[in-house]
């Protein structure tokens, strides 16, 4: 591993300046063009980092622009697949930087995807070529597969494992350590419903552009005066609710701040939707903003749509509201719920219909089912083993609310790459990742390697 770890350091600034290209291709999700699936610019991002994998003497394969693949080892052997991905979710507001400049200050790299995906797949890329460069020999081949659609959906693994051999085991560098062995389930509702007919006027509502997202911004125009806008105001104050009133025409703009983050984790975040809605009811809004209001204003945990549980493997249930429009012709929302592994997804959504009434229309658009894979299997001891062995930490398993692309295996699990004490900045303004943690992302990628793929275990 000595080795190894040489060519790691040596290979310092080669990495962070590949990852810094990476993170200028603003790869958003837009709409769909001739060999762009997921559009040009994630098309792009998919094109420079196999034209990158290759320029480093791997083997790539791109399946249609869906997904690519990088590999090592003995071709079509047991593989041992490492999935991350290359979209990214958009900016948001809040930035104190170019999100996609890849920022170096100090010991951070910032930039939309530095953390959330880009900089793990560049450690899994780099690990690999640590790992080929020492020249240890593999018993199984390793297989970096790059997505296009992990923020939207996960169509391109729908796509690879359709179009290629899909591992059966492997992990997915898209979380947090230890090792991550159980994934809630994703349950993904729609809401329709008929604009109200009296109470106070709310000309539009347009926030979220993405159901895992928690909103940090949120604004509504109002009909109102000078003497109402003061009354809000007050009103804010009153209840310590961040949201704002100001003139907008002969209309009233109404503007509440929250703080953004991950629907996984909306217990770091604050959604500012949420904050909109408290506002709004005690203006005596009517309506399926009222309901909303009622049913979930800004807890994050279901309890007012009468599905809040929680179970010992994964925690608690969470829901956020991530999508939000309003206007004369009615009522659209999205709402993000994450439940635990002995939870029926079906009861949630019917139990969320019910709590919201007839006046709502629910549809389920996804629902996926909660992932567990043994604590005790041997790619969780190994992955353990790696970790422990690089930083002396206790071997242990967690659950997450996120959904990784470890649930496209039969065996998967998501294995960093941050680390317990650094903060959740993944869907956030200034996402960033510590220069340090990316060097130990790639000894910890490198050392599981080997561990996993090698003919012998490592020593030292």
């Amino acid at each position: 591993m000595e080795t190894v770890y040489q060519f790691i350091e040596e290979n310092r600034n080669e990495l962070i300046e590949t990852l810094r290209r990476w993170i200028a291709v603003p790869s958003l999700k837009t709409e769909a063009e001739s060999d762009a699936p997921f559009g040009p610019e994630v098309k792009r991002a998919l094109v420079t980092a196999l034209d990158d994998a290759r320029g480093l003497g791997f083997s790539v394969r791109n399946i249609d622009y869906y997904a690519g693949d990088v590999r090592m080892g003995p071709e079509g052997v047991d593989p041992l697949a490492i999935l991350v991905h290359l979209d990214v979710v958009p900016v948001g507001a809040g930035w104190t930087v170019d999100p996609f400049a890849g920022v170096v200050e100090g010991d951070r790299i910032l930039g939309r995807g530095t953390s959330d995906d880009k900089g793990p797949a560049i450690a899994a890329l780099y690990a690999m070529r640590a790992v080929q460069q020492a020249g240890l020999p593999l018993r199984r081949e390793v297989r970096l597969i790059l997505g296009c659609d992990e923020e939207s959906g996960m169509e391109d693994m729908a796509y690879y494992n359709a179009h290629c051999d899909m591992p059966r085991t492997g992990f997915s560098p898209d979380a947090s350590y230890p090792v991550i062995n159980t994934e809630k389930g994703l349950l993904v509702m729609e809401l329709r419903a008929k604009a109200a007919q009296d109470g106070l006027r709310v000309k539009r509502i347009s926030v979220g552009e993405r159901h895992n997202v928690v909103p940090g911004s949120a604004t509504a125009l109002i009909e109102g005066d000078a003497d109402l806008c003061d009354r809000i105001n007050r009103l804010a104050r009153e209840m310590t609710l961040d949201v704002e009133a100001t003139p907008e025409g002969d209309d009233l703009l109404l503007t509440a701040t929250g703080v953004n983050g991950h629907a996984a984790y909306p217990d770091a975040a604050r959604n500012a939707i949420g904050e909109l809605l408290l506002m709004l009811r005690a203006l005596g809004v009517t309506g399926p903003l009222r309901t909303l209001a009622d049913t979930i204003g800004m807890e994050y945990d279901g309890d007012g749509l009468g599905v809040a549980c929680s179970d010992h493997t994964s925690g608690p249930l969470t829901c956020n509201l991530g999508i939000l429009r309003y206007d004369e012709n009615g009522l659209y929302a999205v709402l993000d719920f994450r439940y635990p592994l002995l939870v029926s997804g079906e009861r949630v959504a019917d139990t969320a219909q019910a709590a919201m009434g007839p006046e709502i229309e629910a549809k389920v658009t996804t629902m996926k089912k909660p992932h567990h894979v043994a604590p005790n299997s041997p790619l969780v001891t190994a992955l353990l083993n790696a970790y422990h062995e690089e930083t002396g930490r206790a071997r242990e398993c967690v659950a997450t609310g996120g959904g990784t692309y470890a649930r496209c295996l039969q065996e998967g699990v998501a294995f960093g790459a941050s680390f317990p004490e650094e903060e959740d900045v993944a869907h956030q303004a200034d996402e960033y990742m510590s220069l340090e943690s990316l060097m130990q992302n790639v000894r910890i990628i490198a050392r599981a390697i080997v561990m996993l793929a090698g003919v012998e275990a490592p020593e030292g």
